[in-house]
């Protein structure tokens, strides 16, 4: 249902002598900027105007701005009042506004009224606040990108091609009779074929873009003593990690979030794999399996003694995760007959620095966004969560189709893609989700 109220909030308060806005939205917005200001507003016009409490003392001059509904962010009528950003006056002038009949804002309501009102998707709005918190000029870039509609405009186009299989599908089922038989002619396996194609090509867009938002998770592994502490404090740039001589000093995990090129890397340094009779270090090296489990990337630490173990430390490393083998003190032995020199293989030295550079490279790379960044858009965990369960019901429909010959159940399976899909931009969307993706916004937001 949309709302019908008005509300307020401080949208902008950089502090005393900048500029603060007060934002409404709602029918009554504009009444409530005539009754502050004393002015008839123009629509999208700016206005000076002394803005005035009950008393008609003066609460401050400023900016008055009204964008009229349909033709403004929310849909609604939206007043912008612009003033000094000091806090008392934007407490007062918020105040005065909710003596008027407004009331106070929830964190992200002027998004979710945008988003209600049919302004922007739910990608869209989740766009806006990525955009928000974005740290680098890669996750500012991505965010606009979704923002602007690039990731909603290919859900969409997916979801067309989506319908039109499930509706030829579904003339298949309802004339039976006719000579033809709709389900055994290819063409809706071609249909599928060519949807699988573009989900799979939009998943791994997705998966980058969620990457880019979230950082890459690394966790670094490898036997006692091969400089995986050194590699973590070369690559942070500080000594953040204990690094002697003694094998097993790193018996806990070690969190270092580091900033490669744009792109926020949580680098984990962990206990060395071994069996071990010591409980502690035993623990430690519970932990680092724990950590592995959950990484997007291994970085696999091998010293020239280790070079016996690698196969051993990939077996260590679970289904879906890159690895990245780095060929550690590189300063300390001719390291050039090693065998693999693959794009998986680096020799490095933490020492020195040596090949830190290839190294910082090949982690942007496992990002999933190398030469290809410029193009990313922001992605959350709930779109490829989505997308991946489009893919496991198209992969359903086919094995109906091809073995079973179900035109129902390839149908079902059709329409739970479908409804997997339009999760992403909004179009089913349970209230839970939403409460929960508009809570993380900003006030005013």
């Amino acid at each position: 249902m949309r709302p019908r109220d008005t509300i307020a909030a401080v949208a902008t308060a950089p502090g005393a002598g900048g500029i603060g806005i007060v934002r409404l939205s709602g029918a009554d917005a504009a009444a409530i900027a005539r009754t502050l200001a004393s002015i008839e507003p123009q629509p999208r016009h700016a206005h000076y105007a002394a803005l005035r409490d009950a008393q008609g003392e003066p609460i401050d001059r400023g900016l008055v701005l009204w964008f009229p509904a349909p033709h403004s962010f929310t849909g609604e009528d939206v007043v912008e009042l612009q003033v000094h950003g000091a806090p008392v006056v934007l407490a007062r002038l918020l105040g005065r506004c909710v003596e008027l009949g407004a009331r106070h804002a929830r964190a992200g309501e002027f998004s979710e009224r945008a988003f209600l009102n049919g302004k922007i998707d739910l990608a869209q709005a989740e766009a806006i606040a990525d955009l928000i918190a974005a740290q680098s000029d890669a996750q500012a870039r991505a965010a606009l990108r979704s923002l602007q509609g690039e990731f909603s405009t290919r859900v969409n186009a997916l979801l067309k091609a989506l319908i039109d299989a499930r509706l030829h599908v579904e003339a298949a089922i309802d004339f039976p009779e006719e000579e033809i038989d709709f389900l055994a002619d290819g063409q809706i396996l071609a249909r599928l074929d060519a949807i699988a194609t573009s989900l799979d090509a939009l998943l791994r867009d997705a998966e980058r873009g969620q990457r880019l938002r979230d950082g890459l998770h690394a966790v670094i592994i490898g036997a006692p003593n091969a400089g995986k502490s050194s590699l973590l404090n070369a690559l942070a740039g500080a000594d953040r990690a204990i690094v002697t001589d003694i094998a097993g000093t790193t018996r806990d995990l070690l969190r270092e979030a580091v900033n490669i090129d744009g792109i926020g890397i949580t680098l984990v340094d962990t206990a060395g794999l071994r069996d071990s009779p010591d409980v502690i270090e035993s623990e430690g090296i519970r932990r680092a399996r724990n950590e592995l489990a959950q990484a997007d990337l291994a970085i696999l630490v091998v010293a020239p003694e280790d070079e016996a173990r690698i196969d051993a430390l990939r077996a260590e490393v679970p289904t879906g995760a890159a690895v990245l083998v780095v060929h550690n003190k590189s300063d300390l032995a001719d390291r050039s007959s090693v065998v693999g020199h693959a794009a998986d293989h680096l020799h490095v030295s933490a020492k020195t620095g040596a090949g830190l550079d290839a190294l910082r490279a090949a982690i942007r790379g496992h990002a999933g966004l190398g030469d290809g960044a410029e193009g990313s858009f922001s992605a959350r965990a709930r779109h490829v969560s989505a997308l991946q369960r489009v893919r496991e019901s198209l992969a359903h429909a086919r094995h109906r189709l091809v073995h079973d010959r179900a035109g129902e159940l390839v149908a079902e399976e059709l329409r739970l893609a479908q409804h997997a899909l339009s999760e992403i931009t909004g179009e089913f969307s349970s209230d839970d989700l939403l409460g929960v993706i508009f809570s993380s916004f900003c006030i005013g937001k």
